[in-house]
């Protein structure tokens, strides 16, 4: 098992990775729009993607967005996408990633690397737990839906 950063030569493994994670939360596949999507962020560097391989086969990701706490006026990173495919999953590599995401957190001198997952996802919230993520019982998290398509 290897992470590594993902770079632009990675596009099409992560693009198919990243299209298979939006289908695993009930989106249309849309792989060119998968592509576009990564390959923007990877060419503009507004999110940090790791990438897990298996014998040299791509099986996961993470994907990372900076963002900053006004409050203790730092930085932070939002861990917004983790995805381990099916037949790799229970091999330690969604640990892999969460573990590399917080070491490159603490190197870019980040106070907090948060994320949120749905509440059904009890997999994902028992891995988090163990890793010492902590339930936010501070505060309510809201969003305002701006297009009614997504």
């Amino acid at each position: 098992m290897e992470i590594l950063q993902a770079k632009i030569e990675h596009l099409e493994e992560v693009a198919q990775l990243f299209d298979r994670y939006r289908v695993f939360y009930q989106q249309s596949t849309d792989l060119p729009g998968s592509r576009v999507f990564i390959q923007q962020r990877l060419q503009k560097g507004d999110s940090t993607i790791f990438l897990a391989q298996s014998v040299g086969q791509s099986v996961g990701f993470t994907q990372l967005y900076p963002s900053f706490s006004s409050v203790s006026m730092q930085p932070i990173w939002i861990l917004n996408d983790l995805f381990v495919e099916t037949a790799h999953r229970r091999q330690g590599l969604a640990q892999a990633l969460m573990n590399t995401a917080a070491n490159f957190a603490r190197d870019t001198g980040a106070i907090r690397l948060s994320l949120s997952t749905q509440v059904e996802n009890t997999a994902a919230q028992t891995l988090y737990e163990s890793l010492g993520y902590c339930k936010d019982e501070a505060f309510y998290h809201y969003a305002l839906a701006l297009n009614q398509n997504v």
